[in-house]
């Protein structure tokens, strides 16, 4: 059973040759296996088998089983094992189903896709024969084009048997006809026919082939002596048969019989394939395979046998068949170089290497493609550097040649390039170098060999490979390269990369590279090569490339510098600021390269926060290293920061650890850091005494610890000041521990036995130390409990917890000597007194203490008492304590209460406190105990109350009701236990605050329905009391209003005795207006008017009536102030008594008129008793009151009268309405006409009671007035005024009423003389508050004024302005007035004036400095001085000569008076001379010993807080010195004292003032005029040339030179603007302590009148244009473009953007632009050539570029012009860059290729001699850099370079030079000779002299190590033991662990201290503990027995 089916996939089965004679000549075919089949069972016969192909796919049956394929013979889509054998099969429907045909007769429909069997049927009987089925046909069913007719006709006219015949239908008329026919002569019959285009394919059954033509059927060509068994037609592209297609690309192939043992291709047109079908076999075959033929062409046959590295049969069969034979090699060379890179990875021998690469080469040399052998070389992974160096060589000479050769043809090199691809492909190798593309140039290779040449010098020899040589060859990314190098800590390595490779990556260096540089850098590295680095090329390049990665920059350094705190902290912080100032001193742009035309934007340092940052980190490292070396004080970097000058100090004094040693350090480290920071030494011990002291206090340390203690004391010894050293030792006393040590008790103990001021407070601070002490007593010693106030407290609240007799005394010591409140102490032991229900003795304790605390301790007492009520207990144990402490605290809130007197805010509140304390005691009574908070709870009070008032209600009803009967009231929770009563009742209510105002309404009402006025009234005031709130208004208003009907109906009341009903009444409806609602305020503000209407009415009432009591009267002190507001401040009527009997009742019945209760017309009752009221108040010259009754009732009938006529209108009963108001209108005219006489008659009287009254209500008399006739009223006003004489208060009220009546009535003339009596009154008034009776001139002339200035001028109570105003009111002489004041105040002291006013005694002099000042005052108010002086004059005389003070004053009044006046010339000179010893006197005590020890402190000034004062002091006494020329002497003499300083600036400064107002005070005609000018102008030069001199000295310019020009000061700023820091500030921005020279230049010409914009305007010129062109094309005067272009890139380094722009008035890209411009334009200028920026920018670029080189390409300027024109403008002219750059090679411009190089690197020593200048050495060192850089070094003469620099004698660059020698061998060999013959310390001196910065720095590492080594291999120690360079060969043979061979030298040398300390000292580099404990004998013997590998010793 054939069920096992394999697919063989690409199985090589071999190839045919076939032979076909003639035909086609010789011809190769593949056979192929496809498919093999095999039988699970034992095969007996061969199996029967079938197959057909087709562009769906192929089948094959054998036997049953079925097998389908795909289209490509690669996927087996179906297999399919059948009953019977298979006879046809055939698929259809494009591969939908497959139509299978069994021998049994059963055909079968199969869907392929879902192998389903679709249906079987048996259409026949199984045949006898061999086959069911001979053949399967599938034919499209077309019933339209059924054949309805056949033409025989035509058929039968054949002759013959005809085999075959063309037949034709017709479509229109469905006739089939024949059209041709073959006879049987020509052909037997057919056994398989095949169409394609014109012609028949037959294949007979004879096996004979033919071709017909398909039209005529014409025997075209047939094939008679094969014997065919099977043909097919094929085409290229598919190997399917062929139907469709023409003849084109269509191959016959043919299968002969067995026997022939042959396939016959014929080719119909170009190309032939046939799948191999199966020959028979004679024996049983159990494997069934299938194969395919492919006709195979040579070149595929060659791919075959290279791709299985058949090389030698692979170049005989190319040789044989003509195919190319180079091919092979190139296959053979790329299998060589997978070869190549295998040995890279494995372990060859270098002999297998060298065999692998000359095969490589000998390959190489057969192949003729030199494009191919070039890159082969380059691109090879040579597994040795020689054979690298010798391929890449071979590459650079067959590149050459292959300029001379002649190449194939461009389509044959791709031809053979196509085949070779082919096979690399098929070969799936990928790293095969291409050929094809443009030519590989030299530079190709020369870029390869300078990259060896890197990669050998980068990374030695010994990690050559082939792999990683191939990996840095390709790689492109350069820069990659050398970041990882850094991050490797390569750094030599990276340095010479980027030193040879800068220019790869230039182009694309962006600020994401630039952070990567950074932060792959390891500063760790030996950090001065690093820095050098980075300094003079890293970060000038990135400035250069990246112009806005400043920023970035400037960040990563800065975080690099801080790290290496952390990282190389033994270094610190002088390597944080190596690394941070490399950014400001590194190379500017303008010194790289060889030209700077694009590098002309300056470096604005300071523009962003980063680079400010960074500056502002090397100022602070540059102040932490002089903390560090200069100051030796060491702090961390983020410490340091947070610091200022002050707390560093701090720090410098924490530092010391012995107090002992604070003097010294403080005079030897910190004064000069104070003195540097202008810091005050003893103000800044003070405070670091403060600042040790808090930070003692704040920190948790022992008890005992007093270390600081002793710091503090030894602080305290140094500090000068008294003052401060007592502030410092109150604040050490307070922070002291106690008991105090030893140091802090002498140091108490020592000043307070000093006679100072503070002695009192360090003797508090001493009890404040004894109180400590106390706790001893109490078993306290844990003295840091008093660091907290809380622990205090608690110390206090334990000593009270004692309950001894002393307990409150030791307590309150404690807490008064730590400065804390006592009231807590004090409220403590009350609460432990009432806990121990001893409330007495507490009370008792309260009452005794001062009131301000014992209010503070009763408030503490009062929230102890709440949170002791909150807790609830039901047990009565637990209530007890409660009771006991309510109780308490009410006696302790009465205290409190009777304590309040001054405070009634306090008092109110503490009332209320006590109220409801002794609300909640009352409660407890009840057995209801409430906490506050409950009992503020309104709905636990009313639930409460209602309880109670049920049980009232129903005790009540029983006693109303006569039947008294036991009542049982017990109650739980809260509720009462006995019977309640109405006041039980009411105060219950009152207690709980509950509210209750619908009871107290109800009682209320009730009351008063029976009668009980009392009763309602006082249940109205408890709720005015206890419930101030809008409903008690409404309450207070019900009964107001009910009161009132009641009285004015006449009801009988029950009204108590003593009780002012009416005013009772009244106050309910004033109470009622201010608590009522909005709703009922209008008839609250009706009720209150007519009830306040009747209490006057009861007022003026008889006394006796209802029994009131009068109003009790006072006078003098004991009058009540309020009384006295209320009873004086207001006019009040008197009038006579009104029977109480007729006037109430009346009243109360207006009242209620107003006011009814139920609604009617208002305006008809009010007029009875209206009427009647007004009528009996004018009976009883009740005016006032009459007055007000009318208007009030006239107001309030208008009111209703207007409300009811509205209401009217709204009605709908019109006449009802009208007769309402027609009762109205009458109404109302007939009040009006009763009113009007009313108010008439009272007005007239009340007038005559108002100015007769005691205080006179002026407004009121005013209103008054305007009613009557303007006659009658003026005419009384003057009659009282006549009346009223000296009562000046009341002619002033009378006088003020009638001027603004008068002014009212236009009344002019009256006005005035109602004014001057104001005037009058009103003096008399104002002076008779001082005593001065104004009486003799009242109403009199103004002249009569002029007798009270003398009484005026003697009190001491009147001042200057009153006088003034005095005189000028009534127009009096002020003068006079003035002098005579004048006079008063100097005599005011004098004896003469003590004898004249014996009250003076009694009062207290006034200092004469206050008298002087206050007649100095007056001096300027006078017109005219004269009279003043000549008084004053006589009176000196007058006075006590030994007065002096008092003379002085009047000397000095005198002289400020008349200043001409020379009669008291020798006073002025015994004052002058006094006041000189004074001057002299001071200075020589107080200033000069401050000036001698300001010079030796090396201080700048004296001036503090101390000597200020004596300064100011100073001055003044010069300035009172009236002579001037004594003043200015003696102020010169004291200036000169001063050293050079501000202080002498100040002090010249001064004695200038003094000389200007001698000079002033001068004329020109007198003598000392020309003195003092004299003096002016020698003092003034003085002045000039000493602050030009202390501003030099102050910004530290004051050298010789500078000194020498302070008489020139323009050329003086002039120099200063030429000073070296400024360049050094352009080098080193971040430099210090570099002067300001704008400030100093400002200064300068401030001080010396200079003009400063004229001399930066020369400067500018100067520096600008430092010359001036010829008259020329340019014109005469006009600025050159290197002017322009200096003053462009300044204006762009000092201003910013916006500012340019707005400037210019353009964008900062056309500036910039205008610039570059610019700076060609200079270049064209100093070629003389003229062009201006028009013609240069409007010109075509290229043609001036041509026509700059034609006629100045001889110019080596020039030249470097056109590279940079050409560049910027992008002329790229390839004849102009050839003639260029050979230029440029000329002018040595730029490197070129070897002999170039070598011409640059030996230019230096074609004129250099032995030994070199300096000059000559920088260009040997430059040399040197080129020699590096130099890409082509194997070219070079490396050697005779190397004697080059060994002539010179510079073995130091001779070395660095044979290094990069290629050849290992030699270069070792090289070296090593020069090293036997040169001087070792020569070399390591000339590596730090000249090989010490940029690329030579690795370098310099390399060759130090080799002198190094070559200096331990000779055992040369001798020689550098004693030198400078011993410290660098230790450190060298201990990081190459080789110390052995020194220690032994050392041994030898018996030099044990230098063995045992290179001992420990490589231990310690190698991590081994410290040694110090071992015997140095021990150690080194340990060490000599030991191994020289061994890194550690172990020490027992």
């Amino acid at each position: 059973m054939w069920n096992d089916i394999e697919l063989l996939l690409n199985e090589d089965s071999g190839q045919l040759p076939v032979g076909l004679g003639h035909e086609c000549g010789t011809a190769l075919y593949q056979v192929d296996t496809l498919l093999q089949i095999t039988s699970s069972e034992k095969v007996s016969e061969n199996p029967q088998l079938h197959a057909c192909s087709s562009r769906d796919g192929s089948i094959v049956v054998v036997d049953r089983s079925v097998a389908l394929l795909d289209s490509t013979g690669l996927s087996l889509l179906m297999h399919i094992q059948f009953d019977t054998h298979v006879d046809v099969v055939g698929m259809c429907q494009d591969k939908q189903f497959l139509v299978v045909g069994e021998r049994s007769g059963s055909l079968h429909l199969i869907h392929i896709p879902s192998k389903q069997t679709l249906l079987t049927k048996i259409l026949v009987e199984q045949s006898t024969s061999e086959k069911t089925y001979l053949n399967l046909l599938f034919v499209k069913d077309n019933a339209d084009a059924a054949i309805e007719k056949m033409d025989l006709t035509t058929a039968k006219q054949g002759k013959g048997d005809c085999v075959l015949s063309k037949w034709e239908v017709e479509p229109s008329s469905a006739l089939v006809s024949a059209q041709g026919f073959a006879d049987s002569s020509l052909i037997q019959g057919a056994a398989k026919l095949q169409v394609l285009d014109n012609q028949l394919f037959v294949l007979d059954t004879e096996n004979i082939l033919s071709t017909w033509d398909i039209y005529s059927l014409t025997l075209i060509w047939d094939w008679p002596l094969l014997h065919i068994e099977e043909f097919l037609l094929t085409t290229e592209s598919d190997s399917s048969q062929v139907s469709w297609q023409g003849l084109a690309n269509v191959k016959l192939i043919v299968m002969t019989m067995p026997d022939d043992k042959q396939i016959i291709p014929h080719r119909v047109d170009k190309f032939t394939q046939f799948p191999l079908i199966l020959r028979p076999s004679e024996d049983p075959v159990s494997i069934v395979v299938m194969r395919s033929l492919t006709e195979a062409l040579p070149e595929n046959r060659l791919s075959r046998l290279l791709h299985k590295h058949k090389f030698t049969e692979a170049e005989n069969f190319a040789t044989q068949f003509g195919l190319d034979v180079e091919l092979v090699y190139k296959v053979k060379a790329n299998t060589l170089l997978e070869k190549l890179a295998a040995a890279s990875l494995g372990s060859y021998c270098r002999e297998a290497l060298l065999d692998l690469g000359n095969e490589a080469k000998e390959n190489l040399q057969k192949i003729q493609d030199s494009q191919f052998v070039v890159n082969y070389c380059i691109n090879a992974p040579w597994p040795l550097y020689e054979t690298t160096r010798e391929m890449l060589n071979y590459a650079k000479v067959r590149n050459q040649r292959d300029r001379h050769c002649v190449f194939d043809p461009p389509s044959k090199q791709k031809s053979n390039q196509v085949r070779l691809d082919q096979i690399l492909k098929k070969d799936n190798r990928a790293n095969a170098p291409p050929s094809d593309g443009p030519p590989v140039s030299i530079a190709e290779v020369l870029r390869a060999q300078a990259r060896l040449t890197t990669f050998c010098e980068a990374f030695g020899l010994e990690k050559f490979s082939g792999i990683a040589w191939t990996e840095f060859l390709n790689n492109e990314d350069m820069f990659n390269i050398i970041v990882l190098q850094l991050e490797e800590g390569n750094l030599a390595c990276a340095q010479y990369l980027w030193l040879r490779h800068q220019a790869d990556f230039e182009s694309s260096f962006d600020e994401k590279m630039l952070k990567d540089l950074f932060n792959a850098i390891h500063f760790t590295a030996p950090l001065k090569e690093l820095c050098v680095w980075l300094k003079n090329f890293v970060i000038p390049f990135s400035r250069r490339v990246v112009p806005d990665g400043q920023k970035i920059l400037a960040k990563l350094l800065e975080q690099a510098a801080r790290n290496l705190e952390l990282t190389d902290k033994a270094n610190w912080p002088e390597n944080g600021l190596q690394v941070a100032e490399i950014f400001f001193t590194s190379k500017n742009q303008g010194e790289l390269g060889v030209t700077a035309f694009g590098k002309w934007t300056p470096l604005r340092c300071g523009d962003c926060e980063e680079i400010q940052r960074l500056k502002k980190l090397v100022n602070d490292l540059q102040e932490l290293r002089n903390l560090y070396r200069k100051y030796n004080c060491r702090l961390a970097f983020c410490d340091f920061e947070k610091e200022n000058a002050t707390t560093i100090v701090f720090r410098m004094l924490d530092k010391i650890l012995a107090p002992e040693l604070v003097p010294s350090i403080l005079e030897k480290f910190i004064k000069p850091y104070l003195c540097e920071h202008n810091l005050q030494k003893d103000e800044l011990l003070l405070q670091y005494v403060k600042d040790l002291l808090e930070r003692c206090r704040t920190r948790s340390s022992s008890v005992f610890e007093t270390a600081w203690e002793a710091k503090a004391v030894a602080v305290i010894g140094c500090i000068s000041d008294t003052d401060l050293k007592f502030d410092a030792v109150l604040q050490i006393m307070h922070g002291a521990v106690v008991p105090w040590s030893a140091a802090v008790e002498q140091l108490v103990k020592q000043h307070l036995q000093m006679n100072h001021v503070k002695v009192k407070l360090l003797q508090e601070s001493y009890r404040l130390m004894e109180m400590k002490k106390l706790l001893r007593v109490y078993g306290i010693r844990d003295t840091n409990l008093l660091k907290d106030k809380q622990m205090i407290m608690r110390l206090a609240r334990y000593i009270l917890k004692q309950d001894t007799p002393t307990c409150l005394e030791d307590a309150l010591k404690i807490v008064e000597a730590y400065m804390l409140p006592t009231g807590e102490v004090y409220f403590l032991r009350m609460m432990d007194l009432i806990d121990k229900e001893r409330g007495e003795e507490a009370v008792a304790l309260l009452k005794s203490l001062p009131l301000a605390q014992a209010e503070e301790v009763a408030e503490r007492l009062t929230v102890g008492g709440r949170l002791v009520l909150q807790n609830k207990g039901d047990d009565p144990e637990e209530q007890n304590p409660q009771m006991f402490m309510t109780k308490t605290l009410v006696e302790v809130l009465k205290f409190w209460f009777t304590t309040q007197k001054d405070n009634p805010v306090k008092k109110y509140e503490c009332g209320e406190n006590l109220k409801m304390f002794e609300t909640l005691a009352t409660l407890q009574e009840y057995f209801i105990f409430l906490s506050d908070k409950e009992y503020r709870n309104p709905s636990l009070m009313s639930a409460i109350l209602e309880d109670h008032i049920s049980s009232y209600e129903r005790v009540r009803s029983a006693f109303k009701s006569g039947y008294v009967q036991a009542v049982n009231c017990n109650s739980e929770g809260g509720k009462p236990k006995t019977c309640p009563t109405e006041s039980r009742l009411y105060r219950l209510a009152l207690l709980l605050q509950v509210s209750k105002h619908e009871l107290g309404e109800k009682l209320a009402l009730r009351a008063l329905d029976d009668g009980k006025v009392e009763v309602a009234v006082n249940i109205c005031r408890e709720f005015c009391e206890n419930s101030w709130n809008e409903n008690t208004g409404n309450l207070l208003f019900a009964v107001g209003q009910r009161l009132c009907h009641m009285l004015g109906a006449d009801v009988a009341m029950i009204t108590p005795a003593g009780m002012d009903l009416p005013a009772v009444i009244h106050e309910l409806a004033a109470q009622a207006a201010t608590l009522c609602g909005p709703d009922l305020v209008l008839d609250c503000l009706e009720l209150c008017k007519y009830t306040s209407l009747a209490k006057e009415i009861h007022g003026q009432c008889q006394m006796d009536s209802y029994e009131f009591t009068a109003e009790a009267t006072s006078s003098g002190g004991d009058k009540d102030p309020y009384e006295e507001w209320t009873n004086d401040d207001f006019f009040k009527e008197d009038g006579i008594v009104l029977d109480p009997q007729t006037s109430l009742p009346v009243a109360y019945e207006l009242a209620s008129a107003v006011l009814p209760i139920c609604g009617h017309n208002f305006l008809l009752p009010v007029g009875s008793p209206f009427s009647a009221a007004v009528q009996n108040l004018l009976e009883c010259s009740q005016f006032q009151l009459a007055l007000q009754l009318t208007l009030w009732g006239c107001g309030s009938c208008l009111q209703h009268g207007i409300l009811t006529t509205l209401d009217l209108a709204l009605k709908e009963k019109p006449h009802d309405s009208h007769v309402l108001l027609t009762e109205t209108r009458s109404f109302l005219k007939a009040m009006k006409e009763k009113s009007s006489s009313v108010i008439r008659t009272s007005v007239l009287n009340l007038l005559h009671k108002v100015f007769n009254s005691r205080v006179i209500d002026q407004s009121l008399a005013l209103g008054y007035c305007t009613i009557l006739p303007k006659e009658e009223m003026i005419n009384k006003l003057w009659e009282i005024i006549n009346n009223s004489w000296q009562n000046y208060r009341k002619v002033l009220a009378v006088a003020l009423v009638g001027a603004e009546l008068a002014d009212q009535y236009g009344e002019a003339e009256e006005k005035k003389k109602f004014r001057e009596l104001v005037i009058d009154a009103e003096w008399g008034i104002q002076l008779g508050k001082f005593g001065i009776s104004f009486e003799t001139v009242f109403r009199q002339p103004p002249i009569r004024k002029k007798e009270l200035i003398g009484v005026l001028v003697k009190s001491l109570e009147v001042d200057t302005c009153l006088i003034l105003n005095y005189c000028s009111t009534f127009m009096l002489d002020s003068d006079a007035a003035l002098q005579l004041c004048i006079e008063t105040l100097l005599l005011q002291n004098s004896n003469t004036n003590d004898v004249e006013d014996d009250s003076a005694e009694s009062r207290e002099r006034e200092p004469h400095s206050t008298l002087l000042t206050r007649a100095l005052q007056i001096i300027p108010l006078l017109n005219s001085t004269k009279d003043l002086v000549m008084s004053l004059s006589g009176i000196l005389y007058k006075l006590d000569p030994y007065d002096y003070e008092t003379l002085e004053i009047v000397l000095k009044v005198i002289q400020s008076a008349d200043e001409k006046n020379t009669s008291i010339q020798l006073s002025q000179v015994s004052l002058d001379t006094f006041h000189m010893s004074a001057v002299q006197h001071v200075f020589e005590k107080k200033l000069k010993p401050k000036i001698l020890e300001m010079r030796s402190s090396g201080s700048t000034s004296i001036i503090n807080k101390e000597t200020i004062k004596t300064v100011q002091a100073l001055q003044s006494y010069l300035l009172a010195i009236v002579n001037p020329e004594w003043a200015v002497a003696m102020a010169h003499r004291i200036a000169q004292e001063f050293p050079i300083g501000p202080d002498h600036v100040q002090a010249l400064k001064f004695c200038l003032y003094l000389a200007d107002k001698w000079l002033k005070s001068t004329t020109a005609k007198d003598e000392s005029h020309g003195k003092a000018e004299i003096l002016q102008r020698s003092l003034h030069a003085q002045y000039k040339r000493a602050a030009t001199e202390n501003i030099l000295i102050t910004n530290n310019l004051n050298s010789g030179e500078h000194l020498k020009s302070i008489g020139k000061p323009a050329n003086l700023i002039v120099l200063l603007y030429e000073h070296p820091s400024i360049d050094q500030r352009f080098q080193n921005p971040a430099g210090r302590d570099y002067p300001d020279i704008h400030v100093a230049a400002k200064e300068i010409a401030e001080i010396n009148n200079l003009d400063m914009n004229k001399i930066c305007d020369k400067l500018l010129a100067k520096w600008l244009c430092p010359s001036t062109p010829p008259p020329g094309p340019f014109g005469d005067t006009q600025l050159t473009f290197a002017h322009r272009t200096r003053a462009f890139r300044c204006l762009l380094y000092l201003a910013d953007t916006n500012t340019v722009e707005s400037l210019f008035k353009k964008s900062i890209e056309k500036v910039k632009y205008f610039l570059k411009c610019c700076i060609y334009l200079a270049e064209f200028e100093i070629l003389n050539i003229p062009y201006t920026y028009e013609s240069f920018h409007k010109s075509p670029k290229e043609g001036m570029i041509k026509g700059l080189w034609k006629n100045h390409s001889h110019e080596p300027r020039a030249v470097r012009l056109v590279t940079e024109l050409s560049l910027e403008y992008k002329v790229y002219d390839p004849q102009l860059w050839n003639s260029l750059l050979q230029k440029l090679l000329g002018f040595n411009l730029i490197p070129s290729f070897s002999p170039a190089w070598r011409s640059v690197v030996l230019s230096p020593f074609l004129t250099a001699s032995c030994p070199p200048s300096p000059k000559q050495l920088q260009e040997c060192r430059e040399g040197f850099e080129i020699l590096l850089r130099c890409p082509v070094l194997a070219d070079l003469d490396i050697v005779g370079i190397a004697k080059q620099y060994t002539q010179l004698d510079l073995p130091a660059f001779a070395l660095g030079c044979l290094l990069v020698i290629p050849h290992s061998e030699k270069r070792e060999q090289q070296i090593q000779g020069l090293l036997s013959t040169c001087k070792k310390e020569t070399v390591l001196q000339q590596l730090d002299e000249y090989m010490d910065s940029g690329e030579l720095v690795a370098f310099a590492s390399q060759i130090s190590s080799l002198v190094l080594d070559s200096i331990i291999n000779e055992k040369l120690y001798e020689q550098f033991w004693k030198t400078k360079y011993y410290p660098l060969l230790k450190q060298h043979l201990i990081n190459t662990h080789r110390i052995k061979e020194l220690v032994d030298y050392f041994a030898k040398n018996n030099c044990l201290d230098d063995a045992t300390a290179l001992i420990k000292e490589y231990q310690e580099k190698c991590g081994n503990p410290a040694l110090a404990d071992v015997p140095a004998s021990d150690l080194l013997q340990v060490y000599l027995n030991g191994s020289e590998g061994s890194c550690v010793l172990e020490v027992p």
